[in-house]
């Protein structure tokens, strides 16, 4: 039998962005009786784990922080990764959260127990019990390496750029890069000039748009440390971002912006080929749109390769790809990206029928408000199924959703109940709406392969509305979708 560590009213599973959030949402409800699980020895999740060359939000750092605690000392408009981090940290420090963490505790499988009305989360160091799970892994944490035909016989240095070789040099190496994604358009223009040779394996192009990162002086931080100053100047930016937004709602709007993209790449890149290779042929905003000043610039060096094919296997020292096309390297990074859709974490959520989350989303997930899923009571998923949006800061969904939570939460509280699971009816209409809506949206009709397409073809990333919907959904914990009960005479102690 596993030791029980602790037994905890709630329990909240990492601690990014959101974990950090949760718990100060918490705190400040007078909800004290929880614990933080990170299986790492820090916080800050995906600004943790992303410490690549490079490596920057593309979102203007005005809206990328807590509404509650705004930062007017961004550097530059849009913030680099240690500088989010930094940020992230104090945040938790000011707020008194550290103490609720427990570093270095992995989570390798949750279960309902119907009996005692508990989830059982068996971890790296024992058994947790809790009457309620939050959580708060978020959809940038498992780093995809494919599964390469000869991958393990490579004599050279493979990584992730999530999980980046800072010992390595990679001065005067031959280096192959698998992937072209948010990471790769960051961290191919700080290689570049260190590599000897450089082969960029891209399957299909990204588009790309300019990025403006100008650095913000001393004094602008000061007008912005005024606080309807910022107020003004993040509520600016916002309404930029949603106009944006109606784009990917609206595809012939897209099209538009789309010649930005194109003027982009002749503007950079004078070869005629390499245009040709570097140019989509599905609509933006397909796939997730980038921005960088520097990425066509690098391609077009001479010592830079670009690949256009996806890679077949290895072979040696050879990378292969699937068009025959060979290059004999020292170094294969991956920039392959994260598990979106099909999240490692579905395997290790078993409900109270006995099924896994993985088991009843058959490569399809779904959730009610993309928070709650019916058959796993007092189960809350931050940044969960059809919530990314595209055009925006993810803090304005996380802090959307930890409002709906906290409102469920007390109500369990008001109510005296210990059991909490919205309707199988309510979590089914709700997703038919959220599909009916995608189906004219640039994800499901622009003519690409993405991670906003599952297994199975259905759109389960994408959320169909502009942000300002999603607070309208999330405003109020609607009670009528849950049933609520009172199973155990006695609380979680």
């Amino acid at each position: 039998m596993t030791d029980t560590i602790c037994t905890t009213d709630t329990l909240i599973i990492g601690s990014g962005i959101s974990g950090v959030g949760a718990a100060i949402r918490m705190l400040d409800k007078g909800m004290s009786d929880f614990v933080i699980l990170e299986k790492f020895e820090d916080i800050g999740g995906t600004w943790r784990d992303n410490t690549y060359p490079g490596c920057e939000c593309d979102v203007p750092s005005a809206l990328y922080s807590y509404s509650f605690e705004p930062n007017p000392r961004w550097s530059q408009v849009f913030a680099g990764q240690k500088e989010i981090f930094d940020y992230v940290k104090a945040t938790a420090e000011k707020y008194n959260v550290i103490p609720k963490i427990r570093f270095g505790v992995e989570v390798h499988k949750g279960q309902w127990n119907e009996e005692e009305s508990l989830w059982h989360v068996k971890t790296s160091k024992g058994l947790y019990k809790a009457r309620k799970v939050v959580s708060c892994v978020g959809y940038l944490h498992e780093p995809i390496i494919p599964d390469l035909p000869g991958l393990s016989d490579f004599e050279g240095e493979v990584f992730h750029s999530a999980r980046w070789r800072h010992d390595l040099d990679l001065t005067g190496k031959r280096v192959a890069v698998i992937g072209t994604g948010a990471s790769a358009i960051q961290f191919v223009p700080k290689i570049q000039p260190q590599a000897k040779e450089l082969y960029v394996f891209q399957r299909s192009p990204q588009w790309l748009l300019p990025k403006i990162n100008l650095r913000i002086p001393a004094f602008a931080q000061k007008l912005l440390s005024v606080k309807p100053v910022h107020s003004a100047f993040r509520a600016m930016l916002y309404g930029g971002m949603e106009l944006f937004g109606v784009g990917f709602r609206h595809p012939w709007i897209m099209r538009q912006i789309q010649r930005l993209g194109k003027f982009h790449i002749k503007r950079q890149i004078k070869d005629p080929e390499l245009q040709k290779k570097v140019t989509p042929n599905y609509i933006l905003g397909c796939k997730r749109v980038l921005l960088s000043n520097s990425y066509y610039p690098a391609l077009a060096q001479d010592n830079v390769d670009v690949m256009a094919t996806g890679v077949k296997e290895i072979r040696g020292n050879t990378v292969v790809g699937e068009n025959g096309e060979q290059c004999e390297v020292d170094v294969i990074i991956f920039g392959t990206g994260f598990y979106v859709s099909d999240i490692p974490v579905a395997d290790k959520i078993t409900g109270a029928s006995g099924l896994t989350l993985a088991d009843i989303w058959k490569g399809s997930p779904e959730a009610y408000l993309g928070t709650t899923c019916h058959d796993f009571p007092n189960c809350f998923v931050i940044l969960g199924p059809n919530l990314a949006i595209g055009h925006n800061s993810a803090f304005i969904i996380i802090e959307a959703q930890l409002n709906y939570v906290i409102g469920a939460l007390e109500e369990m509280r008001r109510r005296n109940v210990d059991r909490l699971e919205v309707n199988a009816k309510a979590q089914r209409e709700y997703n038919q709406r959220v599909q009916r809506d995608l189906k004219g949206t640039v994800w499901n009709t622009g003519g690409c392969t993405s991670y906003y397409l599952d297994v199975n073809g259905k759109n389960s990333v994408g959320f169909p509305w502009s942000t300002l919907k999603l607070k309208e959904l999330l405003q109020h914990f609607d009670t009528q979708s849950y049933k609520l009960s009172k199973t155990s005479d006695d609380g979680a102690k």
